[in-house]
């Protein structure tokens, strides 16, 4: 899979998949796995420091659109992939709205990963 880079700042996928797989892996394997972060709250702000996003609006927000407490553990990916899922389209709202998501594209996207 090669990343398209019309975007200095961001990389840019072929198709919706592989971007939902991109952020997948970072969300499980990166982020729970090397680093241990396991709230929303630990997530959002390493994904979404202060110095470039209004971070804890962001936590309200991906919190009251899962229904996960900031706070609490989300889970062991594995175990649990249905709550990373919600996370990953909560915050994917949170960056670009609901226009664009795909579901199926989502999906898929975990499959991947």
């Amino acid at each position: 899979m090669r990343a398209q880079q019309t975007d200095s700042a961001f990389c840019q996928f072929e198709t919706l998949e592989y971007g939902w797989r991109a952020a997948f892996y970072l969300l499980t394997r990166t982020y729970y796995h090397k680093y241990r972060l396991y709230t929303i709250r630990m997530i959002v702000q390493r994904w979404a420091p202060p110095s470039e996003n209004k971070t804890e609006a962001y936590i309200r927000n991906v919190s009251r659109l899962t229904g996960i407490a900031p706070d609490e553990p989300i889970g062991i990916p594995s175990e649990k992939p249905s709550r990373w899922m919600m996370l990953g389209v909560a915050m994917a709202i949170q960056e670009n709205g609901t226009d664009s998501l795909d579901y199926f594209a989502m999906l898929r996207g975990w499959e991947m990963v």
